[in-house]
């Protein structure tokens, strides 16, 4: 691990003094030698879990990809508000974007999930952005339907759903699309994954 590494959500010396030891530790058991380890590392972080390193999925170069969306002042959209209030907001200038509660009348009319609503009513804007669905499998499957039919075309996808119904499926079919993304297999996941991958992600590309 860098000795100068720095976690710009680390704002005071001993929050700084805890990311560095966290690093560290964590490096040692992850590993240490690419991009894709350092996303494996703060989601081990995140989740308190060294195993989830040996779960997650890089798929299209999303690491480059997501480093030039943030270069280009990308939109983040995302699936539910916790997602966008773990989102550092310092060190890019990309705006954040909730999409559920968008499309509720669409939801209650055709019985979908808020969420699933939400990703439809935001269709339009959602090529060439960054996208990450944290919580709803319903959500990232009718992502990767507009992905599939070339309706739309994210730069970046992370798709981290957790639970029993879908979790797995929506983030396999994920994988198999044209589309850079940061995913993990099975049924767990959540918003401290999604998070911490696209907050290294930010601290990778840091112009703050």
């Amino acid at each position: 691990m860098d000795e100068k590494y720095t976690d710009i959500g680390a704002t005071t010396p001993e929050a700084m003094d805890i990311s560095r030891r966290s690093r560290k530790i964590i490096s040692e058991i992850v590993g240490d030698r690419t991009p894709e380890d350092r996303i494996r590392q703060r989601c081990s972080i995140a989740t308190g879990d060294p195993s989830v390193a040996e779960i997650m999925r890089f798929v299209k170069d999303p690491i480059n990809a997501g480093l030039r969306a943030l270069e280009e002042r990308a939109r983040i959209f995302v699936d539910i508000n916790m997602v966008k209030e773990g989102v550092v907001k310092k060190g890019h200038l990309c705006s954040i974007t909730t999409m559920i509660g968008k499309g509720d009348d669409l939801a209650e009319k055709d019985g979908i999930t808020r969420t699933s609503a939400g990703v439809l009513a935001f269709q339009s804007e959602l090529s060439g952005g960054i996208v990450m669905i944290g919580n709803a499998p319903s959500a990232l499957l009718t992502l990767c339907d507009l992905i599939a039919s070339g309706d739309i075309k994210p730069a970046l996808v992370i798709g981290t759903p957790v639970g029993f119904v879908n979790a797995a499926a929506s983030k396999e079919r994920l994988r198999s699309l044209d589309v850079p993304s940061i995913s993990i297999v099975g049924t767990r996941g959540g918003t401290p994954i999604a998070v911490a991958a696209m907050n290294e992600m930010i601290n990778m590309y840091d112009r703050s």
